[in-house]
């Protein structure tokens, strides 16, 4: 497989992702075209398969720490490879021809960043090997291993697909994600000829307070277009204490997840916020979402940017991309699609396009965003 697609200048690739959020299986249908190292992307479809309701809520359990057998861990995940397979099966009827690969990210359900010289450890589970055999798809999977061992976080690892993409010969951009948890890749200009200028980290509890917070206590799966929250006021004095909690005081390169954000870290904000009402909640984890963002741009990027390219669910929420333009004026906030890349596909697209460099025997971590001592290849291939 990677000799028949070196050198090809045109695939297709399907590119498989679920988040911090496990609200579903992001799947791209997506054409890759490379031209003397530069690739461009063309989405072809993209759409969300929800996990099934028993599956999402196993998930959601083991990523809470709850005890699991090894049995039942492995069972689990031959069960969201099944999943992501099925998504990938689904996904690719939308095109005309068979694709040439698969890069899925999996559910990530435990990461542990780097202390001092201890090393990292993350666990993505959806084994590529089932994937592959079900799909008859060459899959690339366990993406953020090879950079853990490299002695990096393992994340973010979509700042590879914002620099090949975003680049810019003279403005200063951030292509910011609003995921589950929030993530930015910092762009000087021209970064694609100077990677090394380019860096990125976890910046934020991204959209997994908010939803969680909306299912406790409006029994809605999340804020359609902060329209619960644009009702309430935020109460600035938690948030301004909030803030000062060690992650988003600790200089990047940082990485986060559910093990931080977690149930008992939002019921523990909750317990703080009993002088408000429901609506002030979330409006003040609404709030705190939009100035842990803002705060970490002007705390650790060397320049502020001209422009600030929004992806994930997070740019979907009308209420919160408000906040953002107002708190990170005078840049521009705008989201990727204004780009010509979806922003509701970008990480499942990310991951079709770490696939296909894997297979081309490309890097696809960027050292001066994970930490990584070096450039490695990202991934296991499965056929």
């Amino acid at each position: 497989m990677i000799n028949s697609l070196s050198g090809r200048t045109k695939i297709l690739a399907i590119g498989l992702m679920s988040g911090t959020s496990v609200d579903g299986i992001d799947a791209a249908l997506v054409e890759i075209c490379d031209r003397h190292n530069h690739l461009e992307t063309n989405l072809i479809a993209g759409y969300t398969y929800p996990y099934p309701a028993d599956l999402r809520a196993e998930i959601l359990a083991v990523c809470a720490g709850e005890a699991r057998s090894l049995q039942q861990i492995c069972e689990l995940d031959d069960r969201i490879a099944e999943s992501f397979a099925q998504a990938a099966i689904a996904i690719m009827e939308k095109g005309v021809k068979k694709p040439d690969l698969i890069g899925s990210h999996g559910q990530t359900v435990f990461h542990r960043p780097p202390v001092a010289k201890k090393m990292g450890y993350t666990v993505q589970l959806g084994r590529g090997a089932l994937i592959a055999k079900l799909t008859r798809i060459t899959t690339v999977s366990d993406f953020r291993v090879a950079d853990i061992e490299a002695g990096g976080q393992g994340a973010p690892l979509v700042s590879m697909l914002d620099v090949l993409m975003f680049s810019d010969p003279t403005k200063y951009r951030v292509c910011q994600n609003i995921g589950g948890i929030s993530n930015l890749t910092y762009l000087p200009p021209n970064s694609i000829e100077n990677k090394a200028q380019v860096f990125g980290f976890d910046n934020g509890t991204g959209n997994v307070l908010m939803d969680m917070a909306t299912q406790k206590l409006f029994g809605e799966s999340f804020d359609r277009d902060g329209a619960i929250a644009q009702q309430g006021k935020p109460d600035l004095n938690l948030i301004n204490n909030w803030l000062k909690q060690e992650f988003f005081i600790t200089t990047p390169p940082k990485s986060t997840g559910r093990e931080l954000f977690s149930p008992d870290y939002l019921a523990a904000r909750l317990a703080e916020c009993q002088h408000l009402s429901n609506y002030d909640i979330l409006a003040t984890l609404t709030e705190f979402t939009a100035m842990a963002i803002a705060k970490s741009y002007r705390d650790f990027l060397p320049v502020f940017p001209n422009e600030v390219l929004i992806g994930g669910g997070g740019g979907s929420n009308g209420y919160l991309m408000e906040r953002l333009q107002d708190l990170l004026a005078p840049a521009i906030v705008k989201r990727t699609d204004d780009f010509g890349m979806s922003s509701d596909s970008k990480e499942a697209i990310a991951f079709a396009v770490l696939g296909y460099l894997r297979l081309n025997g490309r890097a696809g971590n960027l050292p001066s965003v994970t930490g990584a001592k070096r450039s490695v290849l990202l991934g296991e291939i499965y056929t």
